[in-house]
Formats: structure tokens, sequence, C-alpha cells
């Protein structure tokens, strides 16, 4: 019968509903082969026809069937492929023969034991005999990371226990969970190692024992790894591997990824680990990815790598398009295996606040070549503005510059984006819009090139000779002389458009589509449209600067309500075309509009963070895109999306909520226009797995036996199903019998039961079921044979139920119970052995036991996982230890809270109080103190209300001191613990009695102020008052009522009570008291005014009263202050108020009127006093008066003390800031160094500095200062002097500092200058000169006698000429010149002439130089008028005119100009003359002008 293989790749593959899209799941799709049939004939037949054949003559070929040299090369080649398509065959069918050969085997063995034990079954049930192998142990050699099965079959009556060693080491299974796994079924005993490892490599044993004794089977077990893979294969070189397809391989699911959460802009990797048999590098299996089912291929958004014992899915950019259900679809030999789970991505963080989030699926449809529709899907709005429109964006491929499509929004989810180049690529993009601003960008579109459809249509293939095939349009095909004939119409107008229709209708625009003209000429071809109102004929030109080259168009500038028709024209270079046949009547419509709200919705329950919801479509779906499905939290306000893209189905699993929280949920239908009206909201659903019956309890051990019964106990079932267990029903058996007998007909709640009636010496298994209100689960595995006989040693028994509390990073609480046997003597402790998951390698936590049932375990590693075991001990010993634990993860679970203490806020309780982080509604809270449960206890009361629990102290004392814990049961472990303090319980215990006797809280006790008109106020303030507050005012044991002279009131916004005395005198000492009551509240507040406190508060009253009096006339309303100018002026300044304009101001210094150079104007409020270069002068007393009819006020002002030092530090603020740097200045006394500033007293904290050592004022270091400047004067400097120097200006607050380097070349000119000055001033200082005496003008009458006489001064002793008309007088009788004692010299003129009328001179000089002097003498006669006298003559006539003061004299290398005349004088008198130098040796200085 012929067949036909068909490969695995094209295999047809039936699609399978998933009803649960939205959970992870896998699934095994086993594709079932057809067995074929064996032939008719039997093998020796067909050798007997074939040896025939061969017998024959040789076969002669056909002249008809010979072939060719190119035929035979071809019928090589189909023979070739048909021969692999043979081998390919022929090793499927050999694979099929080796798997049938071992199955054979496999039933082959199991019928021949069970062929052998229904033999021997009789006497086996009676005669006792020791264990014997019927089938031992067989050696095997495979490969690494491959299974191996060890099996052997072993009879004994009774039936014997069986036991696997590794070594010598026995195996224990939970040492390495997955790895090692023992079964025993219809004794036939099996050890199966799930993938093997070169440290496999061992030798074996099962050892089977009962009473009669034991017996032992040993195979060895060899493991081989690929050389160069690792480690050395220590077994020799490994063979080379044959081929092997992808799909030959044995591949199982284990690590699944779960339903994920991300964000746009993110990243996520969904991982799903695997095991791989044979795992080899070269061959990894054929992975499949889908979304939504549709095959995902690998790029730069969708990253895919099979290989390492894992596949990976990794999306770098998250967007709002990656959501959906994400499905893994491995194929195995068997078929395919297969796992799903949902992705959810939510929005990025908005533009702006309230901006819409992103809209997605962004396509291109109906491509041309100036033309596409972008069309893309709106996103959800739970509680942003709605959406009024979308902006579309372009760019071009491969660049990133946005050109925005539209210039206003649309508001449907399609685009026709038109104006596009023909051949360039383009990408899209949309932003939504609302009231609040601009969403982020869609992701953009795929890359979409502007090309014709119709261009592919239009090629033509033209062969040549059979040999050569040529393309070209149809277009080219004219002109061309090589071909036949060219195309007819080639050099014509095209032909004219047909089918002209609206293929597009919106609100906006109406887009046209119509065919290409089947002729269409040289290219280029392009359209014109033309457009009129129906019926009326007048066309008009649309695209008039565009020229359009696709048969699609979109028009928009269309009048609302009017029917238009449309025709179209194609043209090329050689014309138009006729018009095509015109459309009929078209206009814009209005948008269908949204989908209607859908129907009902329900929600149920399904696991513990999802729940199921599913709805009725709408009744008008309108082209229904999806749904939104919105939640809400049961009592909450806001509601949150629960997808992020349509979903099309009327179903949808909502992940990620908040365990034993309760919801309700809503749903809105999508399509182009919009997201539809919500639904109504759902019932309110709890968040719970779905109602299941428990699975099966795990760990059975046995904790005692006295021979005729056992203590068993086991583990509760890790999944309660949603409900509370009940119930536990046990079975047992024995360990030779096939069937199981029910323990208990009732139902036991605890994990612990005592099974009785057994035969001493006899091995029972036993299983356990769990039961609650849904019914009973599965049982659990079979247990280990337990043998029953009575437990005699001295050393207690195990101790059980392992459990965890208070899981975190770093520590955790195991808890145990004690063993039920104890041993010879009671139990005094445990020790407590940890070890990491799969490691033999335990450690033990304390060195000494520890004597309660619980331990504090700290310092694990996050994320690790571990194993514990404890063990009793007595005085005897140490028992034998526990079960181990399951492996417990050191990471607290997410959300995880911890108990907090507190006081009830209403009723003063003491309360510790958990919210739990999960909760179902089969959850209890569990209190226990010091890990003891506390059940009912009168001490405390446990509340429960929906996440939280509280457990409230009855009366709290040190009896309550301890540590306290609480467990929420069915969760996964939701627990915590909190250790109360004496400390905190006092704080707990204060504050409970401030709850039940309450006091009214006060902001302000009880308090006074003085006011205006010196009334006194007396205030307190609570933190707050009810309207229905009462209280009272008690002084000095009287209470005192609101009436004349008291004032007393309450605001209770405020919480201010006050009572205003209106006038305070010396009877008003004493104690104030306030009594406040205010429901159940109530308290006191007093005030003790007495003594210097009373006395305080009366003369300030007394103050108040008098400035009140004091205002009703002028007044001061600032009182005299000083300010500082820029200028350095200080002002006196004040401010005057309630004035008029005979209102009179004066100003007194120390009682002395100030009579300022600018009245005050008291009119403008403010008067100023200016004190201009203040000094300590200015110290004293200022007055400011202030007076007109209605009264008198004064304001004085102490300038003097800190008042002075505060002046004199503003001046020197502002002196220091302007102050200049440092000058030099030379002077006969020495350097002198000055700075300049706006003003400068010397009661400015001025210090110089020389080298940074304070200068104080000396006769060689002088310091003073002018009104604009301070200096320093360095007297006679020498080399000492030279160095730094500086001046600080200090203000009380900053020091101004200006600094001058007196060193160097700058020293060294400035003290040359020096000496010069000193010399000049000597020279100055000693010159002969004129002291006094002479007058400038003389006026005498004939016949007197003058005399000239004056004082001179000169050291050495100067020389004295007289000098007349500027001719040297000598002495006569007329003329006397003398000079006596070198100090007084004189000219006297007996009886004076005219002719003695004229200028007279003297001049005195010595070595350092002189002065001239010049005297005007007029002489008249008796009886003549005295003459008016000339310039430098008195008016009226003197006979001893004023002296006046010498000029200065010159340098010394000057000479006055000496007339050179000389006057006639007798040389008799020149004997007479004074010692005077000669002319030559004249003094320079010029006379006296």
């Amino acid at each position: 019968m012929p067949f036909q293989v068909v490969p695995w790749y094209k295999r047809k593959r039936v699609s399978q509903v998933q009803t649960d899209y939205a959970c992870r799941h896998t699934r095994s799709v086993v594709q079932h082969r057809t067995e074929r049939k064996s032939s008719s004939k039997s093998a020796s037949q067909v050798q007997t026809q074939a040896s025939e054949a061969m017998a024959e003559p040789a076969y002669t070929v056909p002249e008809f069937r010979q072939r060719t040299s190119e035929g035979t090369e071809e019928y090589q080649r189909v023979a070739t492929n048909v021969s692999k398509g043979l081998n390919v065959i022929q090793e499927e069918l050999h694979r099929m023969r080796m798997v049938t050969k071992a199955q054979v085997e496999s039933l082959s063995i199991q019928r021949e034991v069970k062929e052998r034990m229904t033999k021997r079954a009789d006497w086996l049930d009676e005669v006792p005999k020791m264990p014997d192998f019927v089938v031992a142990l067989r050696p095997h050699t495979v490969w690494e990371k491959t299974p191996i099965k060890l099996f052997c079959t072993v009879q004994g009556t009774p039936r014997p226990v069986v036991k696997w060693y590794k070594g010598g080491v026995p195996v224990d299974p939970l040492s390495a969970p997955g790895r090692y796994k023992i079964e025993n079924k219809y004794g036939v005993h099996g050890l199966i190692i799930s993938r093997c490892v070169v440290s496999d490599t061992a030798e074996y044993s099962a050892v089977a024992t009962n009473q009669h004794g034991t017996a032992s089977s040993t195979a060895t077990v060899t493991v081989k790894r690929p050389a160069g893979a690792g480690e050395c294969c220590h077994l020799g070189l490994v063979p080379r591997l044959t081929e092997l397809h992808p799909s030959k391989l044995e591949v199982s699911l284990l690590d699944h990824f779960p339903v994920s959460f991300g964000q746009e802009g993110g990243s996520i990797s969904l991982m799903c680990g695997m095991v791989v048999v044979p795992d080899l590098p070269n061959v990894p299996p054929i992975a499949q990815w889908y979304r939504d089912d549709t095959l995902l291929k690998a790029s730069k958004l969708l990253e895919m790598s099979v290989g390492g014992g894992a596949a990976r899915l990794t999306l770098p950019h998250l967007a709002k398009d990656d959501e959906g259900l994400y499905t893994l679809r491995i194929f195995t030999k068997d078929g395919t295996a297969e796992h799903s789970a949902y992705l959810f991505v939510s929005d990025a963080a908005p533009t702006a606040p309230g901006a819409p989030g992103a809209p997605m699926s962004v396509k291109a449809y109906d491509v041309n070549s100036d033309y596409v529709l972008v069309a893309w899907k709106p996103p959800n709005a739970v509680d942003e503005a709605a959406i009024t429109g979308y902006f579309v964006d372009r760019c071009d491929a491969g660049g990133d510059a946005w050109v925005q499509c539209n210039d206003a929004p649309v508001k449907v989810c399609r685009y026709p984006a038109h104006g596009l180049s023909v051949g360039r690529s383009y990408h899209f993009r949309v932003r939504a819009v609302n009231s609040a601003g601009i969403s982020r960008p869609s992701r953009k579109s795929d890359k979409v090139t502007a090309l014709d459809a119709a261009e592919l249509e239009r090629l033509q293939v033209i062969r040549i000779q059979g040999k050569y095939d040529i393309a070209m349009k149809d277009d080219d095909l004219g002109g061309t002389s090589s071909l036949p004939s060219p195309a007819p119409g080639y050099a014509a107008p095209p032909g004219r458009p047909t089918d002209l229709h609206a293929s597009e209708l919106f609100k906006s625009c109406v887009v046209l589509s119509w065919g290409p003209p089947s002729r269409r000429g040289r290219p280029p071809l392009w359209y014109v449209i033309e457009k009129c109102l129906a019926g009326t004929g007048a066309w008009q030109r649309i695209n008039t600067a565009v020229k359009l080259h696709s048969p699609r168009y979109p028009v928009f500038d269309l009048q609302d309500g009017q029917k238009y028709q449309f025709r179209v024209f194609s043209v090329n270079v050689y014309g138009s075309s006729e018009a095509s046949a015109p459309s009929g009547p078209v206009q814009k419509v209005h948008e269908d509009g949204v989908p209607s709200a859908p129907g009902q919705v329900a929600a149920t329950r399904n696991t513990k963070s999802s729940v199921f919801v599913q709805w009725e479509a709408p009744t008008l779906p309108k082209n229904l895109i999806g749904y939104y499905i919105d939640g809400r939290v049961v009592g909450a306000k806001q509601w949150f999306p629960c997808n992020h893209k349509p979903f099309r189905h009327n179903r949808f699993v909502v992940h990620g909520l908040i365990p034993g929280e309760s919801y309700v949920f809503r749903v809105q239908a999508v399509n182009a226009f919009g997201l539809g009206d919500e639904s109504q909201e759902s019932p309110p659903i709890a968040v719970e797995p779905a109602l299941a019956t428990p699975s099966a309890p795990f760990g059975i051990t046995m904790l005692s036996s006295d021979g005729s019964s056992i203590t068993l106990a086991w583990k509760r079932p890790k999944h309660c199903g949603g409900a509370k267990v009940s119930a536990y029903y046990i079975d047992r058996r024995d360990a030779d019998a096939v069937a199981w007998k029910e323990v208990n007909q009732q139902a036991v709640t605890e994990s612990v039961c005592t099974v009785d009636n057994l035969t001493a010496g006899t091995f029972y298994e036993f299983k356990v079921q769990a039961a609650n209100m849904a019914g009973v689960g599965v049982a659990s595995a079979p247990s280990t044979p337990m043998k029953c006989e009575a437990w005699t040693m001295e050393e207690p028994g195990p101790a059980y139920d392992l459990s965890f509390s208070e899981v975190r990073g770093h520590s955790l609480v195991l808890l145990w119970k004690a063993p039920v046997y104890s041993g010879a003597s009671a139990v005094t402790g445990y020790f407590i052995d940890m070890a990491k998951r799969g490691s033999p390698e335990f450690r033990t936590l304390k060195q000494d036991a520890v004597s309660r049932r619980y331990l504090q375990v700290g310092g694990l590693e996050e994320g690790e996982s571990y194993v514990f075991r404890v063990r009793a001990a007595n005085s005897n010993g140490v028992g034998k230890a526990s079960q181990l634990s399951e492996p417990v993860c050191a990471r607290a679970l997410p959300g995880t809270k911890e108990i907090a203490a507190g006081v009830d806020k209403e009723t003063g309780d003491v309360f510790l109080s958990l919210e739990a982080c999960e909760i179902c509604e089969a959850s209890k809270f569990v209190w226990s103190k010091n890990y003891e449960p506390m059940g009912a206890c009168p001490r405390a009361a446990a509340t429960a209300r929906g996440r939280s629990s509280r457990l409230t102290f009855t009366n709290p004392d040190k009896d309550d001191l301890g540590e306290y814990s609480v467990v929420v049961t069915d969760t996964d472990g939701v627990s915590a613990s909190h250790v109360l303090t004496e400390d905190a319980l006092n704080a707990m215990l204060e504050l409970s009695h401030a709850i039940r006797h309450p006091v009214i809280p006060l902001k302000h006790g009880l308090n006074y102020e003085i006011l205006e008109k010196g009334h006194v106020r007396f205030w307190l303030q609570a933190v707050r008052l009810s309207p229905a507050v009462t209280y009272r005012f008690i002084v000095n044991d009287k209470e005192v009522a609101s009436g004349e002279g008291h004032k007393i009131s309450h605001d209770a916004a405020t919480g201010i009570i006050q009572m205003t005395v209106d006038l305070f005198t010396r009877a008003n000492e004493g104690t104030y008291t306030v009594q406040i009551h205010d429901g159940k509240a109530k308290t006191q507040s007093s005030l003790v005014l007495v003594g210097d406190v009373f006395k305080a508060a009366l003369k300030e009253a007394e103050f108040q009263r008098k400035e009140h009096i004091r205002k009703q006339g002028p007044h001061f309303s600032e009182y005299l202050y000083f300010t500082v100018t820029d200028a350095c002026t200080v002002t006196l300044a004040c401010k005057v108020a309630n004035v008029q304009k005979d209102t009179a101001f004066r100003w007194y210094k120390e009682e002395e009127e100030i009579v300022p150079e600018t009245p005050p104007s008291v009119m403008s409020g403010a008067c100023a006093l200016p004190i201009a270069l203040f000094s300590r002068k200015d110290q004293g007393v200022f007055k400011a008066v202030l007076s007109d009819t209605r009264g008198k006020d004064t304001s004085a002002f102490d300038v003097s003390g800190q008042v002075f030092d505060d002046i004199i530090n503003a001046i020197a603020q502002i002196a220091g800031a302007s102050a200049s740097e440092l000058v030099l200045q030379c002077t006969p006394e020495g350097i002198r160094l000055q700075c300049y500033m706006k003003y400068y007293t010397e009661e400015m904290k001025t210090v110089w500095k020389h080298k940074e050592s304070k200068i104080a004022s000396s006769e060689k270091m002088r310091i003073g200062g002018t009104a604009e400047m301070a200096w320093m004067q360095i007297c006679d400097p020498s080399d000492k002097e030279k160095g730094h120097y500086s001046i600080q200006i200090s203000d009380g607050v900053k020091t101004h500092t200006r600094t001058f380097d007196l060193s160097g070349q700058a020293y060294t000119d400035a003290h040359e200058e020096y000496l010069r000055l000193k010399a000049a001033a000597f020279a100055e200082k000693n010159r002969g000169r004129v002291v006094g005496g002479l007058p400038d003008v003389v006026t005498i009458m004939e016949e007197k006698s003058l005399s000239l006489t004056c004082t001179v001064w000169g050291e050495p002793t100067p020389e004295v000429t007289w000098f007349k008309n500027e001719q040297e007088v000598a002495s006569n009788e007329h003329t006397k010149v003398t000079f006596d004692g070198g100090k007084f010299a004189s000219l006297v003129i007996n009886k004076v002439t005219p002719d003695d009328s004229g200028k007279y001179s003297i001049n005195v000089r010595n070595k350092y130089g002189g002065e001239f002097v010049e005297i005007t003498v007029s002489v008249y006669k008796h009886g003549e008028k005295i003459p008016e006298p000339k310039l430098g003559q008195p008016k009226s006539p003197t006979a001893t005119p004023a002296p006046k003061t010498p000029a200065p004299a010159s340098t010394p290398g000057s000479k006055s100009p000496t007339p050179s005349p000389r006057s006639p004088t007798p040389a008799s008198s020149r004997g007479a003359k004074s010692p005077t130098p000669t002319r030559s040796m004249k003094s320079p200085t010029p006379p006296r002008k």
C-alpha cells in the first residue's frame, strides 16, 4: 500500500480554543501517528521474486526512452533526491522499530512479573521468606543531561522495604528536589534520575529488608560527556554524533514566564526554562513566539534567543502595541509544548497633566504613488478629558525630521495622507489631543513606499528564443525598433479613467477613487479632477497646483449638505483624455458615531490576584475595534485601566489586583470614531481564588509507635482551594498489598492522627486526602513503608510540623511541634540545623539546645532558599531529626507590613494591629504570644475587619509584655511580630489615660497683654473648642462676670477665650484663673500677677494710657532717630502726626534752641536736622518740641555713649567704603601716607599698621587727618621704616583695609624727595628776612625827619642794604643807615626835602637767601594839599603805617633784578654804611609789589 512521509513543518496543525487566554498555561499537542499495515507478502516471497528477476536476460532500452546528456543529468538529480528521501524514511522506520521493541520488552517484563506474582501469591502470603530479587538491576551507560531509569523486582514475605544507595550513601530525593524520584508499583521498584551529570557516575544499590533478612542488587551507571564540553571525559572518546533534526528533540518546559507588566519606553524579557534531551549546543529546539495568535519575527523591536536551557523574547522598546497574549510554542518529538501569558503595557508619564495616552497600531493602507490611508486605534481615557482629535506626522525613512500632515486635528482614526513623492519611503505616527494637551507620539508605522499599486500589473515578460526573459512595462512597449510592432497609441493622449466613485466618506472630506486608463501612452501620466454641484454642470478644477499620479484623492473643501459630482481627466505629454463618466451625487456624511454601551458586566473569581470579567456585546457595534476595561476599588472614586490596547473578545482576565480587595468593573466599546458610552458597573467582587478542592497533603511522617498503633503527621496542602480545609481522611494498606482501607470515617481536623489496630512487625503505607466545602481533594502520594513496632529508644522522637513565619529578606522564624514520643525522659531542648537548598551540608544554628519551640533565624541571604530540620534532646541524648522542611526563600512578600502598636483615639484602648498584604475569604488572623496561640484569652480580644486585624488589650499591665505574632491563614505566609516593651506600654497607657480622661489641649496658657488706652487683655487659646463650651474667670477666688469694667468673650473657631479689664490699677493685683468645660473634657489655666510682674504690667498699662492721651494732640509718631547720608552727613529725624498749620516745631541742644537754615515743615509729616562734619563736639542731648493749642509733645535724643558710637560706626561704614588706596606724599619732616575718603574724623576707629604691627602716634610716627583724609607721617625715615603699611577703618561690623608697600624703588624715590624737601625747608627757615616794622607808603611834610626802621632775622646774621630808586643809599649826615645788634636796621633822613621823595627799598640777605622790601616816600611842602595815596597807600595820611607781611623767599639759585643806575651818594658817607654785602652779593629776592 503506497504511503507518503509528511515533514513535520508541513503537517496540518489543529487549532485549539484557549478558554483562559489571559492566564499562563502549558499544553502539549501530541500528534498521533497512524500505523502502517504490514505488507501482504512475506520476506521470503520478496526474496524469491528478486532472484527470478535477476535471472532474466538484460533489458534493452527502447529508442524513444533513450535520454540525452541533459536528460541524464536531470534524471540523476531526481534520483539523488529520491534516494535522500528514502534514507529519511529508513531512519524513521528504524527509530519506530526500536521504540516498539522497547515498549514490547517493557510490557513483557511487566507481564512476566504479574504472572509470577499471581502463580506464587498463595504460598508467598503464607510461607515467610527473606527478600529475593527476581529482576536485578542492570548497568547503564548514558549521555550527559539525559534521564536514566533503574528498575528491579523483589519478592519476600512479608513484602520487603527497598532503600536506594549511591556509592554506599542513601539516596534522599528531598535533598535535591526534582533530581531523584523513587517509585514502587506492584513490586517493581525504580530509581529515576531526571538529568544525569558526570558526577552521577557511581555504583547504585537497591537494598531490600523484611523481618527475615536483607538482599541487595548492584549496578554501575556510567555518564559520558562529549570531549571538549567542559570537564575532560575520563570514560574515553565519544563517538561522532549523527545528524539530528530539532523536531526529534524531547523538550519539557519548566520555568514559565508569568503575567508581566511594563510601561511605555521601558523594556522587558519573557523567558521560559526548558529541559532538552539530548541537549546539543549546535541543535537548539525550534521555538516560535506568537502575540494574539500572530507569529512574531525577530526585529529591532523583538529579540529572540533559544539556548542554554531557556527560550527568551526581549522587547527593548515597549509600546502599547506590544500588549497582548504571548505564546511560546516549542516543537518536540511528540508534537508541541506551549505556554502563554499576558503582557500589559501601561502609558508613560503624560507630556502635560491630564494629557491623553498615545494612540497605537498605526498602519498604512491603500498605498499609491502619492496617497496613503493611515489608520490607528484610539487610546483609553479613564480620568482624562475626552479626546478631541489627532495629529498625523510623517517622516522620510532613515530620517528623523517629522512633518505634521494635518493643520487641524482629525476626529476619526483614519486620515488620507496625500502629497507624497513617488518612490519615496515614509513612516507615520499619530498624536492624540484633548483640552489638557497633546499626547506622546505613537510608535511609528512600518516603512511605506509610495508606488503605484498597478505597477506590477503593467509588467510584461517577453521570452526570446525560449532562453532569455525580458521584463518591461506596457508604457515602454512602443518606439523600439527591435520589437516586432510598437504598441498602438504610444505617442498619443491617454484613455479616459473609469469607475469614478467615492471610496471613503468622512465629515471633513471625501476620498475619490477611479480606475487608471487602459491606454496610458508615454509616461508620465497624471490626473486632473473637476467638481460641480449636482445637476448644474458648472465644472470647476480642484487640483490646480498638484499633479496627481495615483487614482486616489481626498477632497476637503466641500460644503455641508451640498451634493457634488466629480469627473477625472488623464493627462500625459501628448495631451488630455476625455473626461470620465461623472460620478453619482456625493456629499459629506456625518460620522456613524461611536458604538453603544456594552451590556451586563459580570466578574467571577479566578486566582488570588486576578478576576475573570465578561460582558454582553453592544447592540450597535458600528465596526467595533475592541473593548477597554476599567476597574475601581470599592469605596474609591478613581478608576484605573485594566488594559491599554483594545481587546477583541467579550471576556477578559484582569491581573495585578490586590488579594482580598473588592473591585467593580466597567467596559467601553471602541471603534474608529472613539470610545463609546461606559457600561453599567459590575457587582462588587472580592479577589479570591476560584473555589476548588484542596491540593494533596504531603510529607507523611511517623511520630511514634507502640506496636499496635502508629501516630502520623503530615503537612497541610499548599493550596486550600479557596476555602478552609475542614477535614482529613487517611487510608492505609500493607506494604505488600494493593488495596487501600479507610482509617477514619469521622473527619480528622488536625494534621496528626493515630492509626490503631495494626499488626506488630508489619510494614504499612499511608495516604491522606484533604477536604473543604468544595469536596475531597486528591490523595497524597503513598508514604514510605512504616514498620509497626514499639519504640523503646531512650532518646525522643522527631519533632514535626515545621513551619515558617515572618519571612523577610534576611530573617525568618522557624516553628515546630514537640515530639509525640519523648523517650525515657522529658524533652529538654532542640537543636536546629540549616542548609541551603540542594546542599548536603547542614549547619547547627545554636550550639546550646533551644528550650522553646521556635527560633528567630537571621543572617540569611536575600533570595536564597533554605531547608531546616529539628532534633529533640533529653537527658539521654539527641533523638532522630525531623523530616526536612519545605524549601523557603528568604524574600518578603510584596507589600508586607509590620504590626503597629497604638491607642484608639475614641475609646483609649491599647491595641496591636496588622494590615495584611493579601487575604482570601477563608483566611483567619491567628494571634500568638511568644509564639503560643492565644485562643480565647481574657486579657486580650482579637477582631478582624477586611484586610486588617486588631488585638485589643482588656486591662494592659506588665503581665502583657512579650512578643506578639500574627499569622494569616490560607495565604503565602503573611505574618508579622512585635515586641511589646515596658517603655512602649507605659507611653501608650499615658495616652490611653489622656483619651479616657480627656483634657482640653491648650495651644497657649493664660497670658496677658497691654492694649491701647491702657486696657489689659487676659487670654488663652485651646487647640479646639465646640460651640457648647462653657468657662468662667476667677480672680483672687472670686468669679468675675462680664459687665462694667470687664468684657468676657470667646471664639470657638480659633479656640480663644479672653477677658478685657478697662482700668487696670493696683487693685487688680492677684491670681487669675480660667476654668473650661467642653463635653467630657475640661481644663484650667492660672496666671499669678503679683510683685515685680504686676508692677511691670501696671507700668506698661499706665504708659499706654498716657500714650493714648498724648496722641490726642500733636505728637511724634516716630521719635528722634539718626541717619547718615551718603555724604557722611548725620541727620536727626523724626515723624509727626496729628499736626495743623499752626503747629510749631523747634530744635534744642542742651536746652539752647537751634535754628536750622531750612525751617522744618510739620505738614510733611517728617522733620530733620542735618549735622555736617560730625565729631565729638556734637555730643549732647538734642530735643524736638512739637506744640500747638491742643498740647505739646517732646522727643529727646541723647547723642553720647553708645548712640555716639553707633553714629561714628555708620559714618565709618560709608567713609570706609569710599576710602581710596594709600597715597605717598613727601614733606620736609618725612614721608606721609594719605588715604582720601568722603569724611574723616579722629573719632573713627582707625588703625595704622606696619608689617602687621599696630602703629601708635609718636614723635617718630605721627598720625592725624583732615575732614577729607587720614594720614600717617614717618618723621626722619630710615631703612627700618621700609615695609608694608596699611590702614584699617572699622565700622563695628566690617573692616575696610587699604595698603601701600613702602619698599624697594618706592622707598628710594620717596627718601630722595624727602631729603630734597628737608634741605629746602632748612634754607627757607634760616634765610635773611624782614620780620616787620616797615610801611608800604610814607607821606611826610618837608623839613620833617623820616625814620624807616625794621627788624630783620637770619642765621647766620644777614647783610642789610638800603636803596633809593634802585640806587644804593650811603650813610651820611642827611641820610643815616644803621644796623644794630644784627637785628634792627634803620634809615633816618633828616629834614626831608622834595628830592627825598622816591622809592626806597631794603635788601636783607645771607647765604641761604634774602628778602627785598620796598617803601614809597612822598614829601610835600607846608601848606600844600596832602597828595592822594598811590596804589597800596591808605586814603588818609598816617604817620606809622601798618606793617606788612614779607613775601616768601625764592629758591637760592635765582637772582632778583637789581636796578643798574645808582643814586649819587657822597663818598664820605660810604664808610658809615651798614655791613651789607656788595651788589654782586645782593639777594635775588624780587621786590615786593
